[in-house]
């Protein structure tokens, strides 16, 4: 059975001491509120990642990510981070492939494809994102896109290695704009994601893979894209660094 998961992206926000206030709000609010056996991530940046892993020790489905990882394993890479240092500090998830990450700093999937097997070899799992561009989707060339993305960065992996991969289709056209995927227009995306890992792996690896939405989710249209039979919960980005408001769109799936 695949997770239902609610990742929050906080991106570059927060200094030290407002990441560890907001993550101990959240920490909280999970034990006093949640109910349910829904996975909560949360994607902090660097500097947070060793001091909420403690905090997070203290509840049982509350894990932590970083926002990305180099794909080399050591060296003269300055400013870079490692899937070992990353797993060191007691994260368990990185997301790759972020449309900011292949808009503002050049990455393609090949490369992808080298740092989802760095973060695979160390035990992260990858939240692995996918999505087109508005001029793609006006195009009506947005399936292709999405295949060609998940075929170079991911189908190299057998199937017991794309077992530990999560995938998040965040149509690029609707991050940090306010636009929000309609329902019927996410459902279709993942129903396309599922059925071409169908093709690619076999129906039950499909049927167990966890696929998040992500593109301006917050509460007000968390429920409608949740209750679609393929959408397992989202990757949420500014929603997510208010507590209260993470936390509502989290018990979407206890309503």
């Amino acid at each position: 059975m695949r997770k239902n998961i609610v990742a929050g992206n906080w991106k570059m926000n927060m200094d030290y001491e407002q990441g560890i206030s907001l993550f101990s709000e959240i920490v909280n609010m999970v034990k006093d509120e949640v109910i349910g056996n829904q996975e909560i991530v949360v994607c902090s940046p660097f500097i947070h990642l060793a001091a909420i892993s403690k905090l997070s020790a203290h509840t049982n489905n509350v894990s932590i990510g970083a926002q990305t990882i180099n794909q080399h394993e050591s060296g003269a890479y300055t400013g870079e981070i490692s899937a070992s240092q990353v797993k060191s500090t007691g994260a368990e998830y990185v997301i790759l492939g972020h449309s900011e990450r292949r808009a503002y700093f050049g990455e393609t999937d090949e490369l992808l494809a080298e740092k989802v097997d760095a973060a695979l070899k160390h035990g992260l799992k990858p939240i692995f994102c996918i999505g087109e561009t508005q001029s793609e989707r006006e195009a009506g060339s947005y399936f292709e896109v999405i295949k060609n993305q998940l075929s170079k960065a991911l189908f190299h992996l057998d199937a017991a290695a794309f077992g530990n991969i999560v995938l998040a289709y965040e149509p690029v056209w609707a991050i940090g704009t306010g636009l929000t995927a309609s329902p019927e227009q996410a459902q279709e995306v993942h129903a396309f994601i599922r059925q071409t890992l169908a093709d690619q792996y076999g129906q039950e690896v499909a049927d167990n893979t966890s696929i998040l939405y992500g593109g301006s989710a917050n509460p007000s249209n968390a429920q409608s894209l949740f209750s679609q039979p393929d959408i397992d919960g989202g990757l949420i980005g500014g929603a997510s660094l208010k507590s209260r408001d993470f936390l509502q769109i989290i018990n979407v799936f206890n309503a």
